[in-house]
């Protein structure tokens, strides 16, 4: 379990046993231990945290889940987010964008790439971005950004879109290099590395965030409640600082934040994984 979702963890703990009364209405909830069910999401009193892929994307890439994101879970605050962050193997000889783009086109088909997943932001991060530059890589999913690294460390792969906190040891030793980040204007966290839009490709635009959501039928008053609490909880200095130090820029919003951010990420998502081609098998 990551550190941002410990801090959470404990602070909504710590908020749960600040209160004495077990009724039922919004002003003296909680009353007992709130679960935090990581990562899929699970009434006022279980709350999950989930990523893109979970809360919006996979509408799209998916012809049948077996639940309804906007349906089925009630939108409380997005957490945060971090840049994805373009990593190659220092192998390769290549220090910008544009001669990483030259070495694929020069050799069509014949270099890969990692992602944390099939229907990943990394896997259609990377899938626009080869859309958009015209590359043809090839694609081999992971369980996660820490095996796609020891696959770059390894000569498995040539590059991969992996989350900074698991790459930037890796980049700050001299064993990875990073290349450019996926915001759209530079990062609060990582503001030395330059966009991919800097190199030209402002469409290829992605963060890996996180958000907190409930259950549908979790009284509406509870889920402002805990909203309120959570942006409290992420404008406090020590969070902040931690999750900073993570590459994690904390946000904090009300349920509407993410509830549109949510639509606005299926949306544009689904244009992606038409666009291309790219699928969950």
């Amino acid at each position: 379990m990551s550190m941002r979702i410990l801090l959470l963890a404990v602070a909504f703990a710590f908020a749960a046993n600040a209160s004495a009364q077990p009724t039922g209405d919004a002003k003296s909830w909680p009353s007992r231990a709130i679960h935090l069910i990581v990562p899929f999401p699970a009434d006022g009193y279980t709350i999950g945290i989930s990523i893109p892929g979970p809360l919006a994307v996979n509408t799209a890439l998916y012809r049948k889940m077996e639940y309804d994101p906007f349906r089925d879970l009630a939108p409380v605050s997005l957490v945060g987010a971090s840049p994805n962050l373009l990593v190659v193997d220092p192998a390769l000889k290549v220090d910008s964008v544009k001669e990483f783009v030259a070495l694929a086109k020069s050799q069509p088909g014949k270099l890969n790439y990692g992602s944390v997943g099939n229907g990943s932001t990394s896997h259609l991060t990377m899938e626009l971005f080869k859309e958009a530059a015209g590359i043809d890589i090839v694609h081999v999913p992971y369980p996660g950004s820490p095996q796609v690294n020891t696959a770059i460390l390894a000569g498995q792969v040539a590059a991969g879109f992996v989350v900074p906190a698991t790459a930037m040891p890796l980049v700050q030793s001299g064993r990875l290099k990073a290349l450019a980040v996926t915001t759209s204007v530079r990062s609060v966290v990582l503001p030395e590395y330059p966009t991919l839009a800097e190199a030209g490709y402002p469409q290829v635009v992605s963060t890996a965030w996180n958000g907190i959501v409930a259950p549908a039928k979790t009284p509406r008053a509870i889920v402002e409640r805990l909203s309120r609490e959570l942006v409290a909880i992420l404008r406090s200095e020590d969070v902040r600082e931690k999750m900073l130090r993570m590459y994690f820029q904390p946000t904090g919003t009300a349920p509407a934040g993410l509830a549109n951010l949510m639509r606005l990420e299926a949306e544009r998502w689904g244009k992606v994984i038409r666009k291309t081609g790219a699928t969950a098998d």
